[in-house]
């Protein structure tokens, strides 16, 4: 049903969970898969209305090609232990959910599997939810991961 899903991950455990999922889902469905890691843009986030920041973003910006590295080569892993072919991505963003729909789109896939923190309440509100403006924004089915609390 699906031939190409995306599949994004900031490395955290329930994104591993999502990304475990959504892998399996691939294989079932003999789908191609793109593993999307979404990098902050610093310098956006230091402009400030005085102007930049005294910030040197460089640093910041090294520390996060690092991650990205690490979290797309563990994806790369997984999916070969599990017999699978996997696509990486990574790419800077101010807005994640922004940067995910349109890697879906240009990726041309047809599904985006994403964890999601489950936040509710106050939580929810102050901090925010980039699945849930995904799924607000995207006109890609979205599937919603949502690991059993034990």
């Amino acid at each position: 049903m699906f031939k190409h899903i995306l599949i994004p991950t900031d490395g955290s455990k329930l994104s591993d969970a999502a990304l475990h999922a959504g892998l399996q889902l691939a294989k079932e469905q003999g789908s191609e898969v793109t593993v999307l890691y979404v990098m902050p843009d610093y310098s956006a986030l230091m402009y400030s209305g005085e102007g930049m920041s005294t910030y040197n973003s460089s640093e910041l910006n090294k520390d996060s090609e690092k991650t990205a590295d690490r979290v797309l080569q563990a994806a790369q892993d997984l999916a070969k232990a599990e017999g699978m072919a996997c696509k990486t991505a990574r790419t800077t963003n101010y807005s994640v959910h922004q940067a995910i729909i349109q890697q879906a789109k240009d990726s041309h896939c047809d599904l985006i599997c994403m964890a999601s923190h489950g936040r509710k309440g106050i939580a929810g509100i102050l901090l925010g939810s980039e699945t849930q403006r995904v799924l607000v924004n995207s006109s890609i089915p979205v599937l919603v991961h949502r690991s059993a609390k034990t």
